[in-house]
């Protein structure tokens, strides 16, 4: 879905017109019914993953992504990542192709017949909590601990897939950045399925050291969540003056990018964006841009590890 998020989203509680949405829910929660009734496939001859969200967008699926298959590749398992493939996500298809072994199919069935043929052991999807037809061997559900459920309504009416009741359903729960609000966020968690496994993480910047931190920045993103790009930019004193938010997944067009470089020259800035748009630009516009290289770090890695291990053995 290519669009800005309404702000009444993100709101602690729902306000007037998330109440006004509600009945626009109603094909949401039937889709949902139908998830829990209808038998999924099982497999024998690989362990499937799936790294999902019930938060819609901009919850940090696709580094996670990649770091799992780092580590599940460190572990001597013979990896594969997978993504349904979707033309106007191109950006996390490219990602992933660049940092891993992958396969992108229309159909997610498809991609686990094809890790079989080619004698993987484990499959992890960038995306599919919601898929019908595939019963995961691990399910995990990535959230922003800065949004959290937000306003915790079905879309339209709020920013969840599901209610946040489902995560019964599912077996870690991964929360990247920072809290910023009084919620207690794992305590929740908790009460809703005390058997479910929570880990933590954060952002590192990997070429903080060719960012220059005497220079202003005109930084732009077309990101699920953009604030995320900006803040930790400000966390390492990097001087931003101007931003530029597209919708997620935004497809550049010449007339943008040559807008953006004007602009930039106007205020006397360097031009910064994330890895994920700069994957989508030109050659030609390329030398005039930078981009933000990060890695996702997990707190308590071993004890993530460990967990693995018990599940793919």
């Amino acid at each position: 879905m290519n669009f800005k998020k309404p702000l009444f989203w993100n709101l602690k509680e729902p306000n007037f017109f998330s109440y006004l949405l509600i009945p626009f829910t109603i094909p949401f929660m039937i889709n949902n019914f139908l998830l829990k009734i209808k038998k999924k496939n099982k497999f024998s001859k690989i362990k499937s993953i799936c790294i999902g969200n019930i938060y819609l967008g901009g919850t940090g699926k696709t580094p996670l992504t990649i770091k799992l298959y780092e580590i599940i590749k460190k572990m001597d398992f013979n990896v594969i990542t997978a993504k349904k493939f979707y033309p106007n996500q191109v950006d996390e298809q490219t990602l992933l192709k660049n940092k891993t072994q992958t396969i992108i199919t229309k159909k997610r069935l498809d991609a686990i017949n094809k890790a079989i043929n080619n004698a993987k052991d484990v499959i992890i999807f960038d995306d599919g909590l919601q898929e019908r037809n595939i019963d995961y061997d691990l399910k995990i559900v990535c959230f922003k601990k800065n949004n959290w459920i937000g306003n915790g309504q079905l879309i339209p009416s709020g920013p969840l897939r599901e209610k946040v009741e489902s995560l019964k359903n599912y077996d870690v729960v991964f929360l990247n950045g920072k809290n910023n609000s009084s919620v207690n966020i794992e305590e929740t968690i908790l009460k809703i399925n005390s058997k479910i496994r929570i880990f933590n993480s954060n952002y590192e910047i990997k070429n903080l050291d060719k960012l220059d931190k005497n220079s202003n920045y005109f930084i732009f993103s077309g990101i699920g969540d953009p604030s995320s790009f900006k803040e930790i930019l400000i966390e390492n004193n990097i001087n931003v003056i101007k931003e530029k938010i597209f919708t997620d997944h935004y497809i550049y067009k010449t007339e943008d990018v040559k807008n953006i470089i004007e602009e930039a020259k106007k205020v006397n800035a360097k031009i910064l964006t994330t890895e994920k748009d700069f994957v989508k630009l030109s050659d030609d516009v390329t030398g005039e841009i930078d981009y933000l290289k990060i890695e996702l770090k997990i707190e308590e890695e071993q004890k993530f590890i460990n967990f693995l291990n018990d599940k793919l053995n």
